[in-house]
């Protein structure tokens, strides 16, 4: 499962290139980082990945995940995993109705459903915490489950937005960890952006300076 970029660009709506002839290829299991001042696109290139470019944005080139041409195709059939800065664990939900609402459709019947949701507390150090109101859970743990969602949606390749910005120093680490070392285990391609010259040494792969 990589995930390719040949020759992206992307331009603002008033035709100026943001980014220009980006070609990377992320394998699987590993993480690239891309790097670079606020305001260079950054964020902007995963939208394009996502399939969810601003309006009047354009995107040029090709971006393939698994042999498959992404380019042109809906957010919904990219079958992309996206993390952010804030976990946006749904408030009306439990933790485990949180990450039902991720599951893999392929995975039918109440029970399976049930044994994935409870398999995957346990794997994010949740167990027996289904029931509790997202709000009550720390701010490592909120970040275990958004994973864990992310996760149980079975994605080809993940996109982490300043995925650990808003961690204190005693949590980064350990959720860096435990993201990388779920994506790896899976063998997911990981693209993350990030400002953080600790995360890209910490995902110890590949890293892209935009400029």
């Amino acid at each position: 499962m990589s995930l390719i970029l040949d020759d992206v660009t992307i331009a603002r709506p008033d035709g100026a290139a943001l980014i220009r002839g980006l070609t990377l290829n992320v394998s699987p299991g590993s993480v690239t980082t891309v790097m670079g001042p606020s305001g260079i696109g950054k964020s902007t290139l995963l939208d394009a990945i996502a399939g969810s470019l601003a309006p009047g944005f354009s995107l040029s080139g090709r971006i393939t995940l698994n042999g498959r041409d992404l380019t042109g195709l809906p957010p919904e059939r990219r079958r992309i995993g996206l993390m952010f800065q804030d976990s946006l664990l749904f408030p009306h939900l439990s933790l485990a109705g949180n990450l039902a609402f991720g599951l893999d459709p392929r995975i039918r019947g109440r029970s399976a459903r049930a044994q994935a949701v409870e398999h995957a507390l346990t794997e994010a150090g949740l167990a027996g915490l289904g029931p509790r109101d997202p709000a009550t859970l720390s701010g490592g743990q909120r970040a275990r489950a958004a994973l864990m969602r992310t996760l149980l949606a079975a994605p080809e390749a993940l996109l982490l937005d300043e995925p650990f910005g808003k961690l204190d120093m005693a949590l980064r680490d350990e959720i860096r960890r435990f993201v990388f070392d779920h994506a790896a285990a899976r063998g997911v391609p990981v693209l993350m952006v990030s400002h953080d010259p600790q995360d890209a040494a910490a995902a110890g792969g590949p890293v892209v300076a935009l400029a």
